[in-house]
């Protein structure tokens, strides 16, 4: 009890203290205070919901269609949770079938090289947290850079964006990252 109020009057000084400055200042990535909270409610602007999904997928498994912005996780009986997320943008869409190898709540990220060369500005590596672009959970695909993962700018949702990973909000991807275990596959289909 004492720690979840140590943690309430921290984040109330920090909110209380970055409020003048928060639209003087942005963050690594351009974003102003505001959004490291999720930019208010956290709520996506596109709501999940169960909808009919007739498929030959069992349930568990998680498909990603790209061109819809939706990601859909196989439920069973003729149906799919349906979330929106953010996909990559032009040049940075991939299909292809893996599995989820990990999965990390608040994970650290450390920008790929190639992200590095193209935007010098990016940390070298960043702890998990609020100010992190990988959001409360990622979900880990096979070998590849790519993750399905948390966001702190739910107005991305429903938009391309990303280079190649597929961002939730971090409702949303709580939500997911619960539902599913490592070893369930992911259909991506661009």
């Amino acid at each position: 009890m004492k720690r979840a109020f140590a943690v309430l009057v921290a984040v109330s000084t920090l909110m209380g203290a970055g409020a003048a400055s928060a639209n003087e200042s942005d963050d690594y990535f351009g974003r102003g205070m505001s959004s490291l909270f999720g930019g208010g409610s956290g709520s996506s602007p596109i709501p999940r919901t169960t909808v009919n999904f007739d498929s030959h997928y069992a349930p568990g498994t998680i498909v990603v269609n790209t061109a819809e912005r939706r990601l859909y996780l196989v439920t069973g009986n003729g149906q799919a949770l349906r979330y929106g997320i953010g996909v990559g943008r032009d040049g940075f869409r991939w299909g292809g079938v893996h599995r989820i190898t990990a999965k990390k709540e608040w994970p650290s990220w450390t920008p790929p090289s190639q992200m590095r060369a193209r935007r010098p500005d990016l940390p070298r590596h960043m702890e998990g947290g609020i100010e992190n672009p990988l959001g409360a959970r990622a979900m880990y695909l096979g070998s590849t850079l790519y993750r399905i993962h948390g966001s702190n700018e739910p107005e991305t949702i429903g938009q391309a964006v990303s280079s190649g990973c597929f961002r939730m909000t971090n409702d949303d991807v709580t939500d997911l990252y619960n539902r599913v275990s490592v070893g369930a596959t992911v259909v991506v289909k661009n």
